[in-house]
């Protein structure tokens, strides 16, 4: 390694492995306060009707200060939305209404949620004719129920009218017959999509039902009944298929509501009971058999047990759990029956702060998302208004038929709808959202799965991230007594104290089995040690200073020194006249650090810095064995927000790996804050942008090979979108083009976007 220090505290060559003692040269001022997101409810309704929704979606509807104790926010899951247009349909549907305060719809999720005086059968009834089907979500249905299958009937009518058509031209019969099968296949197939585009010209919206209805009626207007027909079977095939995609992607979100029961065995004097989870309360007893998911957050107080809780950490080996451990909802008892006393009802799980969190990450628009949404909503009214100009234009200064050039605009209408790139982001990002939260890794939007897509260094805490955040016994040497003395007297001289390395000492004392003495005479020798009397003779447990008067022979001085260079803390055991033996103490690194670091160098991130608080000894032999290619030490808090910076600085893109309370300020400063521990840490799941629910960096390197996929699979998207429309409106002008072709390049490029970002679903861990 290279010893060479620098004026400015840092190593010059990012490949170094040398001390980093940042000092700032002036006062940075530092925001201590966690990123912590401030949600207010309204009021709680007095009915099951009422859903009260979170603040988070509630700002993005009305200020805070708008809410009344009698305001009633509902949620309803909405089905039909295959595209972003749709959602803005049903929003402008009743925006201008005196009696609806607010209403806000996510194509991502499937919800609706609405601040509104109307009955709740009215809002179903007017999104029904929209096109869309709305179902109310009340207090006790959390989630939304999945979509029913589309039914194919008038899609399979369509398609055999068309069939019937086209076979009769071929055979025949009168033109009139063939143009009878086309108008009833156009009426079948068309019906619904015709409703919808009337209540979304009615809202002054241009949505694909809009597009692909005008062009239809343009068609049967120059008398195209053929390539109406076929426009509408294929935009109705597409729209069945692009429907069944979607509610798949979404299912990927439900599916963690059902980890957790709705019912718990509760102990009624001398029998076992069945209760909805809903009625339970804090405090109540219940009891988890082997093989039974835990219904409710709680802590044991009967029993021993192992405890899968994969399902909300992602870790892979069961946890042992005993007498006082907490467990939580949506975990699997695996062998003994547990009782367990409830601390969480159901609405407070940390099962249910989870899946609140990832509506919420759903509902959050990612950069290129947005992106993509305003260039759509510039990009469909120019090719509208461009469509109508080549309908009317070229026939009007003679360069050609007006058959010709209204044809030639219908196509330019179809290619109009941006359905497959405005798609092209939300899909991917709820994707790969899901698939981290099925992993055990929340992720709270599509911004902050961009921002870990792009990271190029990544900065981790020390103590309680890269090691296991307690001291343990390392080392033990015994010089003139047994070991087993040896551990005896540390035993006694250390069982009263309550400092971590005195409680490590007695833990190691305690699992070998070593019986304490009998002491008397208990002093603590400040800043230095502790002494005791037994049997007659004092004894001593301290640092150097307590034995500095003794003279130590060079081989226990060069011991005492190089144990101290590799990050142990030494506890010399002895009397006032000779020295007995020693204890090392250190924090070891986690079983999983070395191998996440180095599955992170795997996935493109080489440069692995490490912050501490501790002295440059423990934070030289901690990089040693991790393998963190940078360290600084000897850090104040906001000393470390100063290393974040020096990063920044130096052209990297950085995330900070913390335990989200005591490395706040880093966590802020970075681009990406991680935070470690998740599971029942509420300031952890609050103050970072991403959550390992397992206090371990297991799933970090799965993280970020996700995000790097995730961006990957929306470039893919958002370019064959774009190759897609181009290629169309070549096409148009040396009539290649076919209006039936548009169709089938608009609906097929949508769903091949759809089932290319549903790939993320299967990236493994």
């Amino acid at each position: 390694m290279n010893e060479e220090k620098k004026e400015s505290g840092c190593c010059q060559d990012s490949s170094c492995t040398t001390k980093e003692t940042v000092q700032p040269k002036h006062q940075i001022k530092v925001d201590l306060r966690p990123k912590v997101q401030v949600r207010e409810r309204a009021d709680a309704c007095q009915d099951d009707c009422c859903t009260a929704a979170p603040a988070k979606a509630v700002e993005s509807i009305t200020p805070a200060a708008h809410m009344n104790a009698s305001s009633k926010i509902r949620t309803y899951a909405i089905e039909g939305m295959d595209c972003g247009a749709c959602a803005a349909t049903i929003e402008k549907q009743f925006r201008g209404d005196p009696a609806v305060q607010s209403v806000s719809v996510n194509f991502s999720t499937g919800k609706m949620q609405m601040e509104h005086d109307h009955p709740v059968e009215e809002i179903i009834k007017r999104v029904s004719k929209a096109g869309f089907q709305a179902t109310l979500l009340t207090k006790k249905q959390q989630k939304a129920p999945a979509a029913p299958t589309a039914k194919p009937y008038p899609l399979i009518l369509s398609g055999v009218l068309l069939a019937l058509g086209l076979i009769s031209s071929f055979t025949g019969f009168s033109p009139a017959w063939s143009t009878f099968a086309y108008v009833l296949s156009i009426l079948t197939g068309g019906y619904k999509p015709a409703k919808s585009a009337y209540y979304a010209l009615k809202s002054r919206a241009l949505d694909m039902n809009v597009l692909m209805t005008a062009a239809v009626v343009g068609a049967a207007l120059i008398g195209e009944w053929l390539e109406g027909a076929t426009v509408v079977w294929l935009f109705a095939l597409g729209n069945m298929l692009q429907t069944a995609s979607i509610e798949r992607t979404r299912q990927s979100i439900r599916n963690l509501l059902d980890l957790a029961p709705p019912e718990a065995w509760v102990k009624e004097q001398d029998k076992l009971v069945k209760v909805p989870v809903e009625e339970m309360r804090l405090g109540q007893i219940i009891v988890i058999k082997p093989g039974d998911r835990i219904p409710l957050d709680g802590r044991v107080v009967v029993g021993e047990s192992s405890v899968n809780q994969a399902p909300i950490t992602g870790e892979s080996i069961p946890v042992d759990k005993e007498i006082g451990d907490a467990v939580y909802a949506g975990t699997i008892n695996e062998q003994g029956t547990l009782e367990v006393e409830v601390t969480a009802l159901a609405e407070d799980t940390t099962i249910s702060k989870i899946i609140h969190l990832v509506e919420e990450a759903q509902e959050k628009k990612a950069p290129t998302q947005a992106f993509v949404d305003r260039f759509a909503q510039i990009y469909t009214p120019i090719v509208f208004a461009a469509a109508l100009l080549t309908m009317v234009l070229p026939p009007v200064i003679g360069l050609g038929s007006w058959g010709e050039w209204f044809y030639k605009g219908l196509e330019l209408l179809v290619v109009a709808c941006p359905c497959a790139l405005v798609i092209s982001t939300p899909v991917a990002i709820v994707s790969a959202i899901g698939n981290a939260a099925k992993h055990g890794v929340l992720i709270k939007g599509g911004a902050f799965l961009e921002t870990a897509g792009r990271i190029s260094a990544i900065a981790f805490d020390k103590t309680g991230t890269l090691t296991e955040g307690k001291p343990s016994v390392s080392h033990l040497e015994a010089w003139k007594v047994s070991e087993y003395e040896l551990l005896s007297i540390a035993y006694t001289l250390e069982e009263y104290s309550t400092h971590p390395i005195a409680k490590a000492i007695t833990a190691y004392a305690q699992s070998k089995g070593v019986v304490k003495q009998k002491g008397t005479g208990f002093n603590n020798k400040v800043g230095r040690g502790v002494e005791a009397v037994m049997n007659g003779t004092t004894y001593w447990a301290g640092n150097m200073k307590l034995f500095q008067h003794l003279h130590m022979p060079d081989s226990i001085q060069s011991k005492v020194q190089k144990l101290e260079q590799e990050g142990n803390t030494l506890v010399l055991i002895g009397t006032a006249d000779r020295l007995l033996g020693l204890i090392a103490v250190s924090d070891r690194l986690r079983q999983v650090t070395v191998d996440a670091l180095q599955g992170i160098r795997q996935t493109g991130v080489q440069e692995q810095v490490m912050l501490t608080g501790d002295n440059e000894g423990t934070a030289k032999h901690v990089a040693a064995n991790s393998g963190v290619s940078r360290y600084f030490a000897e850090l104040m808090p906001e000393q470390k927000v100063s290393a974040i910076e020096k990063l920044q600085h130096e052209g990297h893109r950085v995330a900070m790996v913390g335990d989200g309370i005591n490395d706040a300020p880093a966590l802020a400063a970075a681009d990406l804050g991680i935070a470690m521990g998740g599971a029942g840490t509420d300031t952890a799941m609050e103050t970072a942008d991403i959550v390992l629910m397992a206090d371990n960096l297991e799933k970090l390197p799965h993280t970020i090979k996700l995000s790097r996929k995730a961006l990957g699979i929306i470039k893919q998207n958002i370019w064959f979108s774009l190759i897609i429309k181009a290629a169309a409106l070549v096409l148009i002008f040396p009539d290649i083009l076919t209006l039936w072709i548009a169709v089938l390049s608009d609906t097929g490029a949508a769903l091949l976007v759809i089932l290319n970002s549903m790939r993320l679903l299967r990236v493994k861990g």
